[in-house]
């Protein structure tokens, strides 16, 4: 019989643990002397008391390991029920957001996405914008965690690939990943807080500095204004790209580096894919916005910059309504969303490896078309890759296309035009935030869609952020039979 116990044990700790950290928001309404912080408190309290007392009631059955049917369902329900409470705030705050829209935000979130229903950020309490950016930062340092440490022994969409870099855990999941998170969760905090006093620096409020360094290091893109990082320019443009990029980078090899490895992250061939992308990107979109528009050419290369940056990781910032930068920009920008950044990042979408090992495989079979009597076998890093890991990742291919084509029929059913449908299906599966057009473009939001496309889209982040493998699995009758 499936034993429920030791997921909810887990799931009602980290409820519990989401209801402290709503801590910090009622603070910085107290302290603005707003009694806002009332909704903080209640929400907090009915978080804590709910998880904690799940995980008691699940405690009798706690034991050291779990098996792959349990931690399909833990890894699938914590992304659920997460959600469900970070979206009180919502409800009883100032926005008093419907449950549609509340638990589209708080998805959007934890999932990094940056898709937002919510207008006049500006004149929100100081509370709510920073329960955003934390509800961004706690969902990039667990999605990390996930995908080093869950994803590759649950062999999904290719992460099994990542199981020779040491970190075996099938058996003993839990106190495994409590390792390793600690040794991440240094180094997150090292890189948010070094975002942080960067932007101070360069003449960014502390409040907002705080704000855009959690949703930048998690890749989230939630802002305090409507203009997203519009409201800024220049030089805090470029230290934006930086943090991004960094945050878009494995971490597994940031661990590596303070164990003594110190090139570990630039031996690593997704490192290389991922920033030549970028730097080609950046290239030729520079030369269109000095061809198209009277800029200087610094101009041209930092809104280039920033913008492909905050695409290609699936930050979802966007400093100009690139909308206005032609067809082929346009056009350009949304294959840009379906890249991605690096396996065990924060980053999103379909991941530069993946990409990388599809070109392996192509590249052995045009050689063997070639030469039909030799033998070519698809390399990663030097490595022959296993055919479960090519299986696998075919099958994503697959499984992503599939998944955006029916979403984006489903949404253009609920009456949403061409453009919104299908972008908005990209922006939700693969996690970017803002899509195209003048509905859900850089300069719009979410917020005019129907609660249908809204509930399906809540449902696509979350399906496109697990790696699509993990919420399909458990539709099958043979998971449930196991």
């Amino acid at each position: 019989m499936f034993d429920l116990r030791p997921v909810g044990y887990v799931i009602g700790l980290l409820v519990a643990a989401l209801g402290l950290t709503m801590l910090p928001p009622m603070m910085v309404d107290v302290a603005e002397g707003r009694a806002h912080w009332r909704v903080f408190a209640e929400s907090a309290m009915l978080t804590f008391v709910t998880g904690g007392l799940i995980a008691l009631a699940c405690q009798n059955g706690t034991r050291e390991g779990l098996s792959i049917q349990q931690t399909f369902f833990l890894t699938t329900g914590v992304w659920l029920a997460l959600p469900m409470f970070g979206a009180l705030p919502f409800i009883l705050g100032e926005t008093q957001a419907r449950p549609v829209d509340a638990f589209f935000e708080a998805m959007s979130g934890l999932t990094t996405t940056g898709a937002t229903v919510f207008t006049g950020l500006d004149t929100l309490p100081k509370g709510l914008l920073l329960w955003r950016g934390i509800l961004q930062w706690l969902g990039g340092i667990g999605i990390i965690v996930v995908a080093m440490v869950f994803l590759p022994e649950l062999r999904v969409g290719g992460m099994q690939i990542f199981r020779s870099e040491s970190f075996d855990t099938m058996g003993k999941i839990l106190p495994r990943a409590t390792a390793i998170a600690s040794q991440i969760s240094v180094i997150y905090l090292a890189l948010t807080l070094a975002c942080l006093f960067s932007y101070m620096v360069l003449g960014m409020g502390a409040f907002d500095a705080t704000v855009h360094a959690l949703t930048t290091v998690s890749t989230g893109g939630f802002s305090t204004y409507d203009a997203s990082f519009g409201a800024f320019s220049g030089p805090l443009e470029y230290v934006a790209s930086i943090f991004m990029i960094l945050a878009a980078l494995p971490f597994v090899r940031y661990v590596q580096m303070i164990n003594g490895h110190r090139t570990a992250v630039w031996r690593d061939k997704q490192v290389h894919g991922f920033l030549l992308t970028i730097g080609v990107l950046v290239i030729v979109t520079t030369i269109v916005l000095t061809t198209i528009f009277p800029h200087h050419w610094e101009q041209s290369f930092r809104e280039a910059l920033f913008n492909i940056t905050s695409i290609i990781s699936g930050t979802g910032y966007a400093s100009v309504d690139y909308m206005n930068w032609g067809s082929l920009l346009i056009a350009m920008f949304f294959f840009i969303g379906l890249i991605g950044g690096c396996a065990g990042s924060t980053a999103c979408s379909v991941k530069i490896f993946r990409y990388q090992i599809l070109f392996a495989s192509i590249r052995a079979q045009l050689k063997k078309t070639q030469s039909p009597h030799g033998v070519f076998t698809p390399r990663y890093e030097g490595r022959k890759i296993d055919d479960d890991v090519l299986n696998s990742v075919m099958s994503f291919f697959v499984f992503f296309i599939a998944s955006l084509g029916v979403l984006s029929v489903a949404l253009g059913m609920t009456g949403l035009d061409f453009t919104t449908s299908v972008t908005g299906a990209a922006s939700a599966l693969a996690n970017i935030g803002p899509g195209l057009g003048d509905q859900i473009g850089p300069a719009g939001n979410f917020a005019g869609l129907n609660d249908t496309a809204k509930w399906l889209l809540s449902i696509a982040m979350l399906i496109g952020r697990l790696e699509l493998m993990v919420v399909y699995a458990m539709l099958t009758v043979a998971f449930w039979r196991a």
